[in-house]
């Protein structure tokens, strides 16, 4: 049996990991590559493996970076079965629609400005290639093994994360192997915690934070207090954020904040999202695999007022009056929020509050590392807005979370692999577990093939 890393190897992007044997290809995640130039033009190179041959897809999770290049490879000729929980694949039909509709319309604007080099500038996908991965989705429903193939046998766990996360257990040739997937954090208020694995042979384990513990501040607190100082000031706070999961999890924030009197009552709130509102009345149907009840996950999304149209969205930079803007995109990589910063960064009234993981090379970590100006469409804005990261927020286990996940097997995996990782981060991870554990580890690099076997 053998393993390839195609992606997420010495990042936290892309997430792609295939398995050979017996003649069948698995494909663990199929994502986009995020961030640095360099990695967003692996995009754009050729699949390692010719799409056709690939079996099926099993899918961790809807995330872009671990769902986000299958409109592509599907368009390049897979033709084999994705296995996803029902929720992931609701997110996922909605985050790969949203995505081709950015591509698209980024790719119109080079275009009609002459931002791009090439000519003319080409999405990396459609909306049409998009809405053709939805014919090849199967729903897996949690803790029910299922036959991939002849003597493979697959499992989804909960990781919590976001809503549908799973923890990927397949059983072949009499080992188990386990993919993490995105583990999400213990006590979180919305999801469950990631589930206990008793065993695996093989462990492949994201180490997004594996050089950091999330601060014990109450985010909630933190939250009041950076939106009170704003409003002070007649500022806006503008939110960056992922459209599915944390979008959910600030709606909920600050509908308890407004609960508790914390807010004034008369302060708008906005999500400006349509993929955020799509994607929050998928967590209403799917109220039953989180924490809260059904009415406490309904009370969290009517917080907001919900802004559908682009007419209303541009509508927001042109009033003064204090507000709080929730817009996707969580790393200020695309979107609505891109035009609100535009209009707020330069406001040394208003407040960008970012809320989790800033990729290297990303808009989101060049300001937070100090920018004193971002590139926006062709734009240099000047950036003089109080910036705030609400890290705590973060969807994804820090290391002493990692490791107490880990000490819930019975007994050491023959080999773990460590992905879905920048490189210090991994590197301290596998020396946490070398040391604390004793655990045979490794980082694992971008295209590496390794033979798994009794002496791995």
């Amino acid at each position: 049996m053998d393993l390839s890393f195609l992606g997420a190897a010495g990042t936290v992007t892309g997430s792609r990991h295939l398995i050979e044997f017996d003649g069948k290809r698995i494909l663990l995640d199929c994502g986009l590559f995020q961030g640095l130039k360099q990695l967003r033009l692996r995009n754009w190179a050729p699949f390692p493996v010719d799409p056709s041959h690939i079996d099926a897809i099993v899918l961790s999770h809807a995330h872009l970076d671990h769902s986000g290049y299958l409109p592509r490879l599907v368009r390049e000729g897979f033709r084999g079965t994705i296995y996803a929980t029902s929720p992931t694949i609701d997110l996922a039909r909605l985050l790969l629609a949203d995505s081709a509709h950015i591509q698209e319309s980024d790719a119109d604007f080079a275009n009609r400005h002459r931002l791009s080099k090439h000519a003319p500038a080409l999405p990396l996908y459609t909306m049409r290639d998009a809405e053709q991965v939805n014919r090849y989705f199967k729903a897996v429903p949690f803790g029910q093994p299922i036959d991939l193939a002849q003597g493979v046998s697959l499992t989804f766990q909960p990781a919590g994360h976001i809503l549908g996360a799973s923890i990927v257990v397949l059983a072949m040739q009499g080992k188990k192997l386990v993919f993490s997937g995105d583990l999400g954090r213990y006590n979180d208020p919305v999801m469950v915690d990631p589930a206990r694995i008793g065993h695996a042979d093989y462990l492949l384990l994201e180490s997004t934070y594996g050089n950091r513990e999330h601060p014990a501040d109450d985010p909630a607190q933190t939250l009041a207090g950076i939106i009170e100082r704003t409003v002070q000031r007649g500022g806006t706070v503008v939110i960056p954020s992922f459209a599915v999961g944390r979008a959910q999890l600030l709606l909920y924030l600050l509908q308890q904040l407004k609960k508790a009197g914390r807010l004034p009552g008369n302060l708008p709130i906005y999500l400006d999202s349509p993929m955020a509102t799509k994607a929050s009345t998928i967590y209403q149907n799917h109220a039953h695999e989180q924490r809260l009840s059904d009415a406490q996950v309904q009370e969290a999304c009517s917080v907001a007022t919900y802004v559908d149209t682009v007419e209303a969205s541009k509508a927001l930079d042109q009033t003064p009056m204090p507000k709080i803007i929730i817009s996707a995109s969580g790393m200020a990589t695309g979107g609505r929020v891109l035009h609100h910063l535009k209009r707020y960064a330069p406001d040394p009234r208003s407040s960008i509050l970012f809320a989790g993981f800033q990729a290297a090379g990303t808009r989101g970590a060049k300001m937070l590392d100090g920018a004193k100006t971002i590139k926006i469409h062709g734009e240099y804005i000047p950036v003089r807005a109080e910036l705030d990261n609400l890290s705590m927020l973060s969807a994804h286990a820090d290391s002493n979370e990692i490791i107490r996940w880990l000490k819930g097997f019975d007994s050491p995996p023959h080999e773990t692999f460590l992905v879905h990782g920048e490189p210090e981060a991994a590197d301290t991870l596998r020396l946490r577990i070398k040391d604390e554990l004793g655990w045979s580890c490794r980082v694992v690099e971008h295209l590496e093939r390794i033979r798994l076997g009794k002496h791995t």
